[in-house]
């Protein structure tokens, strides 16, 4: 059991570390894998970024992902088609409920960026880091979405996965880091002894923090703007209820 996900991640970032990868560029599912990517990057001496991504919602049914976006440059968009053919839908409907999510990728990056761009990860080796996987779902969409982005090598590092869901993380990545799979597997919230929610100011502090420590002058000026876009975002949001 991990104290927290601080400590989930300075237990990565060891092993990480040992296998000397080139290159290394970190990328954090936000909100609760940051703290964990945080503390891999500082310890890497990586660039840290956010991997946003948003799921697409079936017809009725707008839990069961038939699609998903994940933020770039253009952002990518990675079909569950599974699902797609089960709902029989067409390349318009497809459209469509893809063009009703572009507003919250929209308001994430806001949130989240403040309008700076995403780090290139050409060439790099990608560190797609959470603070665990269930199914994941997640995981598989920002894999395939950033091995269109030509990286030199993907690779998923989590502190916890249950047995199934890390083999098949394993197929779709170069490689996977998963410290814990237990053989009976509740939720990710039995891994830690303190395993709070994150607020987005929680989630801009830890950006900052490794933006800090690796001397990039411009980390205070996007947490800055990013503070700033979340407090616009969440009053836009609130005027809207």
């Amino acid at each position: 059991m991990f104290r927290d996900r601080q400590e989930a991640g300075q237990k990565l970032a060891i092993e990480l570390a040992k296998l000397g990868l080139q290159d290394p560029v970190v990328l954090a599912l936000p909100r609760g894998g940051v703290p964990v990517a945080a503390e891999v990057a500082k310890a890497l001496k990586a660039p840290l970024d956010l991997l946003i991504v948003c799921k697409v919602g079936a017809p009725g049914n707008p839990e069961l992902a038939v699609a998903a976006i994940v933020d770039g440059d253009p952002p990518d968009v990675v079909l569950n088609r599974e699902i797609v053919e089960a709902y029989g839908l067409g390349d318009e409907a497809l459209r469509v409920l893809i063009a009703k999510e572009h507003p919250e990728l929209e308001r994430r990056r806001a949130a989240y960026r403040g309008g700076r761009a995403p780090l290139s990860i050409n060439g790099k080796t990608v560190i797609i880091v959470d603070d665990g996987a269930a199914t994941g779902t997640t995981m598989k969409v920002a894999i395939r979405a950033l091995k269109r982005r030509s990286p030199r090598k993907v690779v998923v590092a989590i502190p916890v996965a249950p047995t199934e869901t890390a083999a098949e993380l394993a197929q779709e990545a170069d490689l996977i880091l998963c410290l814990r799979q237990p053989a009976r597997f509740r939720a990710l919230g039995y891994s830690y002894v303190s395993f709070p929610q994150l607020s987005d100011t929680e989630v801009l502090d830890a950006m900052g923090a490794v933006a800090k420590a690796r001397g990039d002058r411009g980390g205070n000026d996007r947490k800055r703007s990013a503070t700033h876009a979340a407090s616009k975002s969440r009053h836009q949001a609130g005027a809207k209820e």
